[in-house]
C-alpha cells in the first residue's frame, strides 16, 4: 500500500484568498488543495490546516508512521516553534518546507526558520502554485 503525502498547513492559512491578498494572492485554501490533488495524480494525499500548534505537531507525529513524505507550510510557527522542529526531526521521510511568499524579502522576523533546520528542501515565493510544484518535487524525491 502506498503511503500518502501529508500536506500540512499552519495558522491563518484558512483565510487564504481574503488575508493580505497583496502578499498571498486570492487563491483559497480549497483551491490550493485541488492543485495539490491534481499534482499528486493517483498518489494518495492528506491535506490539512490548523490554527493550533499542538494539532500541527500531532499531525507530524501521525505522519511519522503514516506518510511517505511531508509538505509543510507552518506559517508563523516556522519562526517560533522549537516543538515543531523537534517533531519534524523525528520524521525519516522527506520533508519540504513551503511558503507562499518569499520570506527572505519580508521583514527580518521572517528570515529565521526553525523548520529549515530539518527540511530536505525549502520552497518560497512561488505563490499558491508552489504547492503543486512541491507535490511534484516530493514525488520525484520519493522516486529517486
Amino acid at each position: 500500500m502506498v503511503k500518502p503525502i501529508y500536506v500540512l498547513n499552519g495558522p491563518n492559512l484558512n483565510r487564504l484568498g481574503k488575508r493580505e491578498p497583496q502578499i498571498y494572492g486570492t487563491t483559497t485554501l480549497a483551491e490550493v488543495e485541488s492543485l495539490c490533488r491534481q499534482a499528486a495524480g493517483d498518489h494518495p494525499l492528506v491535506f490539512r490546516q490548523t490554527n493550533g500548534e499542538e494539532t500541527l505537531i500531532n499531525w507530524v507525529h501521525e505522519a511519522i508512521d503514516e506518510a511517505s513524505g511531508i509538505i509543510i507550510n507552518p506559517a508563523a510557527f516556522t519562526f517560533t516553534s522549537l516543538a515543531l522542529l523537534d517533531a519534524l526531526k523525528m520524521v525519516e521521510a522527506p520533508v519540504i518546507e513551503l511558503h507562499i511568499s518569499n520570506i527572505h524579502k519580508r521583514e527580518p522576523i521572517y528570515h529565521r526558520s526553525y523548520v529549515s533546520m530539518r527540511a530536505d528542501a525549502v520552497m518560497a515565493g512561488l505563490g499558491p502554485r508552489g504547492y503543486a510544484h512541491a507535490v511534484r518535487a516530493l514525488l520525484e524525491m520519493l522516486d529517486g
